[in-house]
């Protein structure tokens, strides 16, 4: 496997741009060459958080083809136009299947992807489908209400705390979870929002943890790409809840579960079927049911009458019998969004542009 920064790429793969400048296109590679496939991080790979759990979906693909695959990895790609030429560069280069890994990806890989139709692109947190742009995703709002749950049982304050890279539905959706999950053990809990505007800055991180244990909150969750707020939240002493990996080791004993992310099946599926020369692009969206979310290992602090309730709500979720958004849902400003008998539907889920009542923060 190839692994390269994003400077040494854009200089590796010169010649490259100027071959697809003047209309070159790699042609289909024969039945004997590895599969080739790019892959793109939108930060630099980690021990845990998003890009961790998207480097073993990749080596899920390493251990299912060994030799019969070749994958060139780049990291730290996140300005649209940087991301642009990255994928451009990776479909002049002969891959047949390419993986963009961040929402900031959409934009590049949708203008890229018409140029390489013989080339199956594959968007993590995507919204746009093409004939070859596919899409995948996670119900991050079903392990984030379940997690809501567990930080109510333990909460003291009735106060917790979220942290957000961008006020995006992908986000603003778990958050609103968050809260809704605490509020079905405790109707009156509230939840502190902070978003960094970035995915990746441990400095801020640190400050708005710090801003949320000011405020009186005892429970916190983070979701960025790194631990920080896990490990601060237990240094001030709160509960934490990790986000795409498991973060309890850094969470001085205090983080309660991590709602974690396991993509392998979707990076697998993929490559199966461009191998296979049956791939389609798809609109794939799995949760609880399907493990692409699964809950982290409870605090061994939480009574094992809770945890038990904590296990029978990710059933519930997971199978439908409980739907975290059911109404009757009101926004911040006391409207109701969702009537009492009615579920948020899918398009508005991945939509979502509004805070449930009690979640105290602005999304502008």
């Amino acid at each position: 496997m190839l692994n390269l920064s994003r400077r040494k790429f854009l200089q590796y793969t010169g010649a490259a741009g100027a071959a697809l400048t003047t209309g070159g296109i790699s042609g289909a590679a024969r039945a004997q060459d590895p599969l080739k496939i790019g892959v793109v991080y939108v930060s630099p790979v980690a021990e845990i958080g998003w890009t961790k759990q998207h480097s073993l979906g990749v080596e899920a693909i390493k251990q299912e083809f060994g030799d019969k695959v070749a994958i060139t990895v780049i990291d730290n790609i996140f300005m649209p136009q940087d991301a642009e030429r990255v994928f451009r560069e990776l479909a002049a280069s002969g891959n047949q299947l390419i993986f963009g890994t961040s929402f900031s990806h959409g934009t590049p890989m949708q203008k890229v992807a018409p140029r390489f139709p013989k080339t199956a692109f594959e968007h993590c947190s995507g919204i746009v489908h093409l004939a070859n742009l596919g899409t995948f995703e996670a119900k991050y709002y079903e392990g984030c209400y379940v997690a809501g749950a567990a930080g109510a049982h333990m909460s003291k304050s009735n106060k917790i705390g979220f942290i957000g890279g961008f006020p995006i539905p992908d986000i603003v959706g778990p958050a609103n979870a968050l809260l809704l999950g605490a509020q079905s053990v405790k109707p009156d809990i509230t939840c502190n929002a902070i978003f960094l505007n970035s995915w990746f800055d441990p400095g801020k991180e640190k400050e708005a943890a710090n801003t949320l244990l000011s405020q009186g909150c005892d429970v916190i969750c983070s979701m960025t790409d790194t631990a920080t707020g896990v490990q601060v939240a237990g240094e001030g002493g709160a509960w934490s809840i990790g986000y795409a990996s498991d973060m309890a080791k850094f969470g001085s004993g205090k983080q309660l579960t991590a709602f974690t992310l396991d993509w392998s099946a979707d990076y697998l599926r993929a490559a199966k079927g461009v191998a296979e020369g049956n791939w389609k692009p798809e609109a794939r969206w799995d949760g609880l049911a399907a493990g692409i979310v699964k809950m982290a290992p409870y605090n061994e602090g939480i009574p094992a009458d809770v945890v038990a309730k904590l296990k029978q709500l990710e059933t519930d979720v997971g199978s439908g019998k409980v739907h975290p958004y059911a109404g009757e849902l009101k926004d911040q400003d006391g409207n109701v969004k969702v009537a009492a008998g009615s579920v948020l539907e899918d398009k508005d889920i991945r939509s979502m542009n509004w805070f449930v009542k009690g979640m105290i923060g602005k999304l502008g």
